[in-house]
């Protein structure tokens, strides 16, 4: 696999992955991706994505009941 961005070599390994919402913000330290050997650019694959995007959506519901639990 090539890296889009400086055509280097991709390889599998972990990468960091953070996500600014409404209220809050989320960090993983090592989530499962593929990562250029020579730019350090990464991607995940779409079971990362899936997984990733299940548990912001988790988060939001929780979120928004804590919003509301103010009221």
């Amino acid at each position: 696999m090539e890296c889009i961005h400086c055509k280097g070599r991709m390889k599998r390994a972990t990468a960091p992955f953070s996500a600014d919402r409404d209220h809050y913000h989320v960090y993983w330290d090592a989530i499962p991706a593929w990562v250029c050997s020579q730019c350090g650019e990464s991607y995940f694959e779409s079971r990362e994505v899936d997984v990733i995007q299940k548990a912001l959506s988790a988060l939001d519901r929780e979120s928004a009941l804590l919003q509301g639990s103010g009221e």
